[in-house]
């Protein structure tokens, strides 16, 4: 008898220990809405296995462009948004969705092209590229997809003169799909586009194209991560979510950044000072 009252009473403990565990697993998982180049570049299939050794920590990436990726975040629906467009990181902080925006690592956009190069803009500013891309009439492929890299490309043909809402013809191809789907496309028509240098490291199906333009200061592409705020969202996971950030901008986070790369390139330059904006 006491044997099958021990027996009960450890099949009960059992079974509370069981029906606990989801509830722990689950708070030990977070989501994070981040850009496509973080994904398509590889970097989280980097990283994200190291934090998890280190935190025990799941991570569910939700890859869009960056102004998808900060209204998923608006929503509650995210716990940690990692994008490039750093004035729209400011405002997602000034409007109380985000707690605080740190930078983590940066790299560059490089303007692709076919070898042919028919808009003659090899080694240009990209100001001077994009103007002779348009009088040209020469194939380009926009993102259209409201991410980092297409504000990026909409403040480039300002910058060089050029109003594509109304200048855009033909020549000009909006596909509203991630970084990826863009380069598959130029390579397909043969065209430009504007790709940060991650994605386009990367990327293997590259046909006749190659980067015709870059190093331009101007092509910098900033990175920031920040924690949605909990006040705004109570399901946000608080602590899950801001050990991500922390380790991040950590001297372990920053070396595990600048420590992938892809046939000796380095993609992402980690530049963390710990401080907010």
């Amino acid at each position: 008898m006491t044997s099958r009252r021990s027996f009960i009473a450890l099949a009960i403990l059992l079974g509370i220990a069981s029906s606990g565990t989801p509830s722990s697993a689950q708070e030990r998982a977070i989501v994070v809405a981040s850009t496509t180049s973080t994904q398509d570049s590889g970097l989280f299939g980097y990283l994200l296995p190291m934090f998890k050794a280190r935190t025990g920590i799941d991570v569910k990436v939700i890859a869009q462009g960056t102004g998808q990726a900060l209204d998923t975040a608006r929503r509650g629906d995210a716990d940690v948004v990692f994008v490039h467009a750093k004035p729209q990181e400011e405002k997602f902080v000034a409007e109380g969705f985000g707690v605080k925006r740190f930078d983590v690592m940066y790299n560059d956009f490089v303007l692709i092209g076919p070898k042919g190069d028919p808009a003659g803009v090899k080694g240009k500013d990209i100001a001077t590229a994009l103007k002779a891309i348009e009088s040209k009439g020469a194939p380009f492929v926009s993102r259209g997809d409201r991410s980092g890299t297409h504000a990026a490309e909409l403040a480039l043909w300002i910058v060089a003169g050029i109003d594509i809402a109304t200048a855009k013809g033909a020549w000009y191809r909006e596909i509203g799909q991630g970084m990826g789907a863009a380069l598959n496309t130029a390579s397909a028509m043969n065209a430009y586009v504007l790709s940060d240098r991650g994605t386009w490291i990367s990327f293997r199906n590259r046909g006749d194209l190659d980067i015709v333009v870059e190093g331009d200061r101007r092509l910098f592409n900033q990175y920031g991560v920040m924690l949605v705020n909990p006040e705004k969202h109570p399901s946000v996971k608080k602590e899950a979510g801001q050990a991500l950030v922390d380790w991040l901008v950590s001297a372990e986070g920053q070396a595990a950044i600048a420590g992938y790369k892809i046939e000796g390139q380095q993609l992402f330059f980690p530049n963390a000072e710990k401080k907010a904006s």
